[in-house]
């Protein structure tokens, strides 16, 4: 990473000054394809780490930005998130005690969520290594999709070794819950919960961005 963190990750750099961090992404859609999307930022792992270093002005090269910084940008996320059409009852929380930092809205119908972050992107708040068109869905044919990403080891092999370290232990669970119930789905990956009206999907983010393992899933309903 050549001059800040956030080209590259999230609109939250502190966070990622450390290997130590989890990203959970959590969707439910209801029958009628509407639905509530959630997405938590989790470094409280390394809070004891965290906390020294926000008392920096910089770390490796990197300019280590303060609370209101972060702040800011959450707030600039979370605007956007509300300007954007199908998208409301955004709502965001931050514990910097913790450091855990929450995003949580509504959408009219999942592909919502792929305009917002396409706007995010857009206005420079997350990374260019974010993929944006995550979610399609069709209620004829009583399927979703949880789109391929494309890899970002191009981005990943130009990293210095320092960069590369903060994704060792990073990881990434994606949890979906919907009103109908699975009929079938194409990754196994996924585990199935028992009343077929979950599925979830735990990886190391590193095995993602190296797609050595795959987040595209079809879901069939009954």
């Amino acid at each position: 990473m050549k001059k800040n963190l956030k080209l590259y990750i999230l609109f939250l750099p502190v966070f990622f000054l450390t290997s130590c961090f989890d990203i959970l992404d959590k969707v439910h859609v209801k029958a009628d394809g509407t639905g509530e999307y959630t997405i938590i930022l989790n470094a409280s792992k390394s809070k004891t780490r965290l906390a020294s270093i926000s008392k920096m002005e910089s770390i490796n090269g990197k300019k280590v930005p303060k609370k209101q910084e972060i702040e800011n940008k959450i707030n600039e996320a979370a605007k956007i998130f509300k300007g954007t059409p199908g998208i409301t009852n955004v709502k965001t929380s931050m514990d910097f005690d913790n450091y855990i930092i929450k995003l949580s809205c509504s959408f009219k119908k999942i592909e919502n969520i792929n305009a917002g972050l396409e706007k995010l992107k857009a206005q420079n708040i997350v990374g260019k290594m974010i993929p944006t068109q995550i979610y399609s869905q069709n209620l004829e044919k009583k399927s979703l999709v949880r789109n391929k990403v494309n890899t970002f080891k191009a981005d990943y092999d130009k990293m210095s070794k320092a960069d590369k370290e903060v994704f060792n232990d990073a990881r990434y669970t994606s949890v979906m819950q919907f009103e109908n119930t699975v009929k079938s789905q194409t990754n196994s990956s996924y585990l199935l919960s028992p009343n077929k009206k979950a599925i979830k999907l735990e990886a190391y983010i590193l095995d993602l961005i190296l797609q050595k393992k795959q987040i595209h899933n079809t879901i069939l309903f009954q």
